[in-house]
């Protein structure tokens, strides 16, 4: 019979033993070695039936096609944009693959130009290129709000469920929120919503691994929105 070691979403450290027994196999970031099942990185565990999968807490993001990601324009040349997603390497926007229609021999920066923050799909990773497209649905340049950047890990427990997280903080702020895989977190509202927005979701972050945060982050909107409704209502009397 095998032995689980670990509880789910536990924090292990490379080389802690997970599980003993062929019972259950090491899936994402674990692997056997004899009848062990290892960790290879620091991080929290996520166990589905058999499956040991431990999401890493370190290391920068690794782009796969199919992610939404958030990046900036970092330089351009006559058919292209190259646009940092906060990965090994640049990844390449082509004039090909925007919404607008750009004719040949075009001025690029009269769409997108440097410093420009892009929400954008990863259409094709290869040894040597990421390719990016904006040929999809809410994939657009980003004007204004703020930019948070969290570690790509957290991501899903940012969005939750269905997007059931990021949908509770929209609802309750009114903020209009972007989450790339890359973890950057793009948030426009008001500005004293944009900030309660921001404080929640580092929070989230710091706490991804926490039990019974769903009920925390929704008990503490309520009680910031509150302090800022009473706040408001302060300076109109």
């Amino acid at each position: 019979m095998g032995e689980l070691l670990i509880k789910d979403k536990e924090i292990v450290t490379p080389g802690q033993v997970l599980a003993v027994g062929m019972d259950y196999l090491p899936a994402q970031n674990s692997f056997r070695e004899g009848d062990k099942v290892i960790s290879s990185v620091i991080g929290i565990t996520n166990v589905s039936g058999r499956l040991i999968r431990i999401i890493s807490l370190r290391g920068k993001y690794s782009p796969k096609e199919g992610d939404t990601v958030i990046g900036k324009i970092l330089d351009m040349s006559f058919n292209n944009w190259f646009v940092d997603i906060d990965c090994a390497a640049d990844a390449v926007l082509s004039m090909r693959e925007v919404s607008e229609f750009v004719e040949r021999g075009a001025d690029l920066s009269q769409y997108y130009t440097f410093g420009d923050i892009i929400l954008v799909g990863v259409s094709k990773v290869t040894r040597s290129a990421i390719e990016l497209s904006m040929r999809g649905p809410g994939l657009r340049k980003l004007f204004g709000g703020v930019l948070l950047k969290v570690n790509p890990s957290k991501v899903p427990r940012i969005i939750g469920k269905q997007g059931s997280m990021i949908n509770t903080i929209k609802d309750s702020t009114g903020c209009k929120i972007s989450v790339g895989q890359n973890g950057f977190v793009w948030i426009q509202g008001e500005p004293e919503k944009e900030l309660i927005a921001v404080d929640i979701i580092n929070l989230i972050s710091k706490e991804a691994h926490k039990e019974g945060l769903t009920d925390k982050i929704t008990g503490l909107l309520q009680e910031k929105l509150g302090k800022q409704n009473e706040r408001e209502k302060q300076s109109k009397d």
